[in-house]
């Protein structure tokens, strides 16, 4: 029986050395996408799909983070007292957004390992799990379907994206069997970045889920696996063979824009992208990025 989703949680440990040396001091997931953190793209996603109560999972030199999501009272107050009210509603917008807590993971054992520590906040509930990497087009509505999916069935849910054979060594990938709905498919089992031309299908695992609380138990007695780590996928695809255990694992199939903020050139295409779309950058920049390519 599906449980009512009122939580979501963030795992935000991650040293982000691909984006080193910007990221020696500060937390990859406050990487500005234009002039708004990768991070709050994130919250406000949920936020948007009725998930207000929100667990960021941390670790060293993550202050930053809870820095953003806290009150800065001193520059409030500088910008109350030049009547910049336009600044002043940015600053507080992220004051205000959610319930935010934070737990620490502590040793970085991987994806998996750090879901556990959600379990004492999310206790016997279903719940949302929003990777900080992956940006998913504002317009689109992925966790409001999800959140569906997993009402109508009862079983956890994934997102999957298809994505090109050459990069699905990149992506947990999954095993699947089709249903009546067009966008959702049954998995029956997951491969974590399968060997080329060994991939089981083309669509890929992205980072959104809506996973029963059964995930914890089985966490909990995943062996690491790939890298070391405790894998995600390894305990979902447990889940996916056996539907006995919590209604198994079913996937929506997102067709709509998401940005992987975590990949240096993805990130800089986000960052483009984006700022072309508004009203305030984007003809200036689109004006200034024609005469760029021209002059190439």
């Amino acid at each position: 029986m599906a449980h009512r989703v009122k939580k979501a949680v963030v795992p935000a440990a991650g040293l982000g050395t691909r984006f080193l040396p910007a990221t020696k001091a500060l937390p990859k997931e406050m990487l500005p996408v234009v002039d708004t953190p990768a991070i709050q793209y994130v919250v406000e996603e949920a936020v948007n799909a009725g998930l207000n109560d929100l667990l960021m999972i941390t670790g060293r030199n993550k202050n930053a983070l809870e820095n953003h999501f806290d009150r800065n009272y001193e520059l409030e107050r500088t910008l109350e007292a030049k009547h910049d009210e336009a600044r002043l509603l940015k600053v507080t917008h992220s004051t205000d957004l959610a319930d935010i807590h934070y737990v620490r993971q502590g040793d970085p054992k991987g994806l998996g390992h750090a879901v556990l520590k959600a379990a004492h906040h999310v206790g016997d509930e279903s719940f949302a799990l929003l990777l900080g990497d992956d940006i998913i087009d504002p317009k689109e509505n992925l966790l409001e379907r999800m959140l569906d999916v997993h009402g109508s069935t009862g079983a956890s849910v994934v997102a999957l994206m298809e994505v090109d054979e050459e990069l699905l060594s990149q992506y947990g990938v999954a095993v699947i069997e089709k249903t009546d709905d067009s966008d959702v498919v049954r998995v029956t089992g997951m491969v974590e970045k399968p060997a080329p031309g060994q991939a089981p299908s083309n669509l890929a695992i992205i980072g959104r889920y809506v996973l029963r609380p059964e995930i914890f138990g089985v966490l909990d007695r995943t062996e690491p696996g790939r890298g070391g780590e405790i894998q995600l996928t390894d305990a979902l695809a447990v889940l996916a063979a056996d539907v006995s255990i919590a209604d198994g694992v079913v996937g929506v199939i997102f067709r709509g824009r998401r940005f992987d903020t975590g990949d240096r050139l993805e990130y800089l295409k986000a960052v483009v992208e984006l700022a072309t779309e508004r009203d305030d950058l984007g003809p200036g920049l689109l004006a200034w990025l024609r005469e760029f390519v021209a002059s190439r």
